[in-house]
């Protein structure tokens, strides 16, 4: 299948490149909801200093994989 050429003689990414987009946009908007709720866990439960960083850091990343893998599979469906 040809790839598709812009006026200006731009290609369109690939669908390689789509998928790994949509999981960086994912992980970014998943690491900072995973801050706010982190945050605001680990402050109810009673957690200070390095325990609240090490619980918020954790959340940040799970939160951030989650919401990431599942907009790249978005991403995916849509190539």
């Amino acid at each position: 299948m040809p790839v598709a050429v812009g006026p200006y003689g731009q290609t369109q990414p690939s669908c390689f490149d789509r998928v790994k987009m949509g999981f960086m946009m994912g992980f970014a908007v998943g690491m900072a909801a995973g801050a706010m709720f982190g945050t605001f866990s680990c402050l109810r439960v009673g957690m200070r200093g390095r325990e609240l960083m090490g619980g918020v850091g954790k959340t940040m990343m799970q939160s951030g994989g989650t919401f990431g893998t599942f907009m790249s599979i978005g991403m995916g469906i849509r190539c």
